[in-house]
């Protein structure tokens, strides 16, 4: 596990960042962990590992698999994609969209993280229709319907490379990423990658989620996570003391792939230099 702090390039030509060494707050998780000064410069560095990842895949897979996560954390990540032009060069003709996890709500709905997508990204990329992938979750089949799509898609790379590239996720205030809440039997899924799932203290409670087994044979999952309002829950993770059960951030652990984290100073607050 690595503990970097992230210093964009003075040139500000954004080819690349560079890790220059330990910032002191840095919390202890599992993976790697890059810290920025700014949640600008965070979102610069999820940016760029998003955009050349999608180049190297696109060069030696031919395509590239990325799923995003709906709300209000990612969403400026999202617009910088669109009108920054260091990330002009991601190559949305040759990815397929998916979704993290989706409300069971229409949409076109408020709430729904497909609507959030589509207006940021998928209105303004030049994304091909048939590899924007929305989650039907007002259908009672969606979790087996999606997860077909998602295995079909997947089955013309070769064997090992039939995954996807890039997962990037969240995490709320109770531990929960994706659409897998505390003490929900999604959390305990060995087999199947798409679930339904409810938690009563989210509005909307139903919702249709990847799983442990889908996300964590990814190639590369990122979590980002700013705010002074996530800082007692980084601790609780970086003490290792608690069950997925009770924290399911903690089952985030990719078998073959890179997991890191991207933080900002305020949500590493309350660590010892």
């Amino acid at each position: 596990m690595k503990e970097h702090i992230y210093e964009p390039d003075p040139k500000r030509d954004k080819e690349s960042y560079e890790l220059i060494g330990s910032f002191p707050d840095a919390p202890d998780l599992p993976g790697q962990v890059t810290v920025a000064e700014t949640r600008d410069e965070v979102l610069d560095a999820v940016a760029h590992d998003l955009v050349s990842m999608a180049l190297d895949c696109v060069r030696d897979f031919g395509d590239f698999h990325l799923a995003l996560s709906g709300g209000k954390t990612p969403q400026p990540l999202y617009e910088r994609l669109m009108y920054d032009p260091e990330y002009r060069m991601l190559p949305w003709r040759r990815t397929h969209l998916w979704l993290v996890d989706e409300r069971c709500v229409p949409l076109t709905h408020e709430d729904s993280n497909y609507r959030m997508i589509a207006e940021t990204i998928v209105q303004h990329a030049d994304l091909p229709k048939e590899q924007v992938h929305a989650i039907d979750a007002e259908s009672s089949s969606a979790a087996i319907e999606y997860e077909t799509q998602i295995r079909e898609s997947l089955e013309w790379r070769e064997k090992g490379n039939d995954r996807i590239d890039f997962v990037l996720l969240g995490m709320g205030k109770d531990g929960h990423t994706a659409g897998l809440f505390p003490h929900t039997p999604a959390l305990a899924e060995k087999e199947r990658w798409m679930s339904f799932t409810s938690c009563s203290d989210a509005q909307p409670s139903e919702r249709v989620t990847m799983t442990f087994p889908l996300i964590n044979s990814a190639r590369f999952i990122a979590v980002l996570i700013t705010g002074s309002a996530k800082a007692a829950m980084i601790q609780r993770v970086a003490s290792g003391e608690e069950s997925i059960e009770e924290l399911p951030i903690q089952g985030v652990a990719p078998i073959e792939g890179e997991l890191r984290w991207y933080l900002d100073p305020k949500a590493c607050e309350g660590f010892p230099v």
